[in-house]
């Protein structure tokens, strides 16, 4: 200690500049000094990751972050003060703290800049927080001209880059806000503040302001590329789990079906019709009224046995997710006991009238409030409720909805509400982090026979960690919103949050349902392309759940069999169970190998003309994906509803009308193919170069996707849903042209054991000048390993064109019993 106070006041003592002392103190991860009134504090917590805080001197700060969770490595830097500057350097890279304005900056070792806070960026300003002396505080930075940012969370702004602009980051219904971002020079940004916060973008600065906090506290890491800086922001805030394999099946959802019958009928429907299936969900009021919102039980007499119905449904080989919501009803148990020991806040949430009824009648409110999610008691109240309502029915996952949660008609008085970690103010944004991890770790406390699943409307940094997949919220039924969810899908899963979905066919379609050809909107031919489009889109992400309001969305709504409409859409189902291989191993290469599903071309693709793309992406590494996303056969419909809260529908008309389309015509789409590679068209095989723009021919039952040369794709069997047959002998596609591998990876499907390395892998390579195919040997083994199984062997390029589901041609055919093998083609 007294070396300690010695090389301080040494420091002090012999280094001044314009009256201001250059004293600094070496801590346990960094450096520590009083610069301008301020304290600046840097913390190495890997040689990747640095933390900077900084707050008024003869403050505290001390604060348990609810995003990270890594607890800081020992890390070896040097230090080295030259005239004002401080230098730090760890093995990776360099951090500068100027001694007399405070300010930071990052580099490479080699001294090249990658950010650059702004001179006299930091700011404080008193702030009282319901009654608590604190801040607002903002850090402004100085980006590169042409430097692109990506991230930001689910934006709904149509941006692949997210320079110039102003984004204020309060979780709302369709935009889900995550405080970082990561740069196309190889580095990211978290800045750890919950309360609400404005992004701001123009050429002379780069910030993030937010109402509440102690301190300024945020995150810098250097990752080299997209890849790199997901990895580090996952390592900071927690690693993805996996998902049962049959969560990346096709799931039908509609607000909503109203008995238990008619969920289970819905299952048997796709059974009858052989259309796969995987999944059904059901949404709100199966608890009865309004009065119970969010009981966590089956009250409404609609759903008398609820034991029979989840039994139905798994008999169908199917699977059940259900609704739960962040609020409660007064009249529910729930809300009785959260009452008592003050664990509700009070503010207008979703539903504000007692009645089904829109606009909400307010001559009889329905007293609905948010639980303190915040609060852990609170969190096991809910979760005690959960586990004994519905959890112990067998009921395969949770619907959290409205998990920011819905906040109407906002008053400043509404932020002062009291919570576990002070004032909802301070705390907003992080609330679906709070609420979803709550029963994320009570299921894993209770089960590990059943991988936990939320499909929630929300999130949060770190929210990977908590088995959930967050969905774009209840967005438009209109070409421009499809043509929005390319861009805010890539941003999400570039804020190293992997699991994303939208409403397929769009959330509000009031505007396409009233007698339209003699039938609903399912019948409306402009809303069957929007759907059927929306629909291929869904195919390529990371799960596919047709939902919405106003129209049905079973197939059966759209035709029959050898209609256009049907078979369509049965041929993107039937596709999406054909790639379940390749998905369920590009699931196991996020959870062991720190990738994304849903990938920005800028992240595999050293092209300029890709950087800000916004309309095509690589779904896996190999997969390029261009979506339709404009009308070709029909007139596009423009929709309006509140973006805030949703729920608008006064999109409706009563007239008939009618609409004729030839749906059997062909169309054409502009694609981009990203330099460097060259690529396959999927339906024909035709081999086009990269680098180029192509006219591409379309139809309507068909999307332009493209398979990288040098990929090798396992293709499942046709199924009726995810596990009826073992892939025992599965077609292994090899695009030439270039040097390619794959990991095929398995485990028991639904459970843990994989996190005590009960799994298995099968590794193939090709080697492209040789023509050879090298299948290594099995890797692992579970209770149920395939032990003899054949592989049928097609090369793209010995086919004229391979279809959707199986090869008519067969290069090799291959029995493997676990030995490395290698074949020549």
């Amino acid at each position: 200690m007294k070396n300690k106070v010695y090389l301080v006041c040494l420091l002090f003592c012999l280094g001044s500049l314009n009256g201001i002392a250059q004293s600094f103190e070496k801590t346990n991860l960094g450096v520590k000094s009083i610069i301008n009134s301020n304290v600046v504090e840097i913390q190495f917590y890997t040689p990747e990751i640095v933390r900077v805080i900084k707050y008024p001197a003869g403050k505290s700060f001390e604060k348990k972050s609810l995003s990270v969770v890594k607890i800081a490595e020992a890390t070896k830097f040097i230090s080295n003060k030259q005239g004002e500057n401080l230098s730090l350097k760890s093995k990776s890279i360099e951090v500068v703290l100027n001694l007399t304005d405070g300010n930071v900056s990052f580099k490479t070792l080699d001294s090249k800049s990658l950010l650059n806070e702004k001179k006299a960026g930091a700011v404080f300003t008193d702030f009282n927080d319901a009654g608590a002396k604190t801040y607002s505080i903002s850090q402004s930075f100085v980006l590169d001209k042409k430097e692109l940012i990506y991230g930001l969370g689910i934006l709904q702004n149509g941006k692949m880059s997210q320079r110039n602009q102003k984004v204020h980051m309060v979780q709302n219904n369709t935009w889900d806000f995550v405080t970082f971002f990561q740069s196309d020079k190889g580095y990211g940004l978290f800045w750890d503040n919950y309360s609400p916060t404005d992004f701001s973008d123009d050429p002379e600065e780069t910030s993030f302001k937010s109402e509440v906090g102690d301190g300024i506290d945020y995150y810098f890491m250097s990752g080299g590329n997209a890849d790199g800086v997901i990895s580090k922001m996952r390592d900071l805030t927690g690693q993805v789990p996996m998902f049962p394999k049959w969560t990346f099946g096709f799931w039908q959802s509609r607000e909503r079906y109203k008995s238990q019958n008619e969920t289970v009928e819905v299952v048997k429907k796709y059974r009858d019709l052989g259309v796969p299936l995987d999944g059904i969900i059901q949404d709100w009021q199966y608890w009865g009224d309004n009065y119970h919102w969010n009981g966590m039980n089956f009250l409404n007499p609609e759903f008398p046995k609820p034991q029979q119905m989840i039994d139905d449904i798994h008999n169908l080989n199917a699977h059940l997710l259900i609704s739960i919501w962040s609020s409660f009803g007064p009249k529910t148990n729930q809300f009785q006991e959260l009452k008592d020991k003050n664990m509700l806040m009070d503010f207008q949430t979703w539903p504000q009238s007692a009645k089904d009824v829109w606009p909400p009648d307010m001559n009889f409110p329905s007293g609905v409030q948010v639980y303190d999610a915040y609060n852990p008691e609170a969190r096991d109240i809910y979760w005690k409720y959960l586990n004994k309502g519905l959890f112990f029915f067998g009921i395969d996952g949770w619907w959290m909805d409205s998990t920011e949660p819905d906040h109407l008609d906002i008053k400043p008085k509404d932020f002062d509400n009291k919570t576990f970690f002070g004032s909802f103010r301070k705390v907003r944004n992080a609330y679906p982090l709070m609420t979803v991890g709550g029963v994320y770790d009570h299921q894993r406390e209770v089960s590990s026979d059943k991988r936990v699943f939320i499909l929630t409307r929300s999130a949060f940094a770190g929210q990977q960690r908590y088995g959930s997949n967050t969905w774009s919220g209840d967005v438009n039924s209109t070409w421009e919103m499809l043509r929005n969810q390319i861009p805010a899908g890539l941003n999400f899963s570039l804020c190293g949050i992997p699991y994303w979905n939208s409403d397929i066919g769009g959330f509000f379609a009031g505007a396409y349902n009233q007698n339209w050809n003699g039938g609903s909107g399912a019948k409306n031919p402009a809303y069957q392309e929007l759907y059927l489009r929306w629909l291929q889109f869904g195919a390529f992400t990371p799960m596919m759940r047709s939902h919405g309001t106003d129209v049905p969305r079973e197939i059966y709504q759209f035709g029959k069999k050898g209609e256009p409409i049907y078979d369509a859409i049965e041929k993107t189902i039937n596709l999406r169970y054909a790639l379940l291989p390749y998905i369920y191993s590009n699931a196991w290469k996020i959870t062991n190998g720190q990738s994304s599903m849903m990938r920005a071309l800028v992240m595999d693709f050293d092209d300029d003309k890709v950087k800000d793309m916004n309309n095509e992406y690589l779904f896996g590494q190999s997969i390029l994906v261009a979506p339709i996303i404009h009308a070709q056969y029909t007139p596009e419909i423009i929709v309006k509803t509140n973006e805030d809260t949703g729920w608008n529908k006064n999109q409706t008309s009563d007239k008939p009308k009618t609409l004729t389309v030839d749906f059997s015509q062909k169309k054409s789409k502009k694609v981009y193919l990203p330099a460097g590679i060259e690529w396959y068209d999927f339906w024909t095989n035709k081999k086009y170069k990269g680098g180029q723009e192509i006219n591409y021919e379309t139809t309507i039952n068909e999307i332009p996707f493209f398979v990288k040369a040098g990929s090798i794709i396992p293709w499942g069997p046709k199924v009726q849903y995810a596990d009826e047959k073992k892939w025992d002998n599965l077609e292994i596609r090899v695009y030439e042209g270039a040097d390619g591998e794959f990991t095929l990876y398995e485990d028991e499907g639904d459970n843990y054991n994989y996190e005590k390395g009960k799994y298995a892998t099968i590794t193939f390579k090709w080697n492209d000048l040789k023509k050879t195919l090298t299948i290594s040997e099995q890797k692992g083994s579970f209770s149920g390993i395939i032990k003899e199984r054949q592989f049928k062997v097609v090369k793209a390029s010995s086919n004229t064109g391979i279809s959707d589901i199986a090869s008519e041609k067969i290069d090799k055919l291959i029995s493997y019993s676990g030995n490395e093998i290698s074949i020549k083609l």
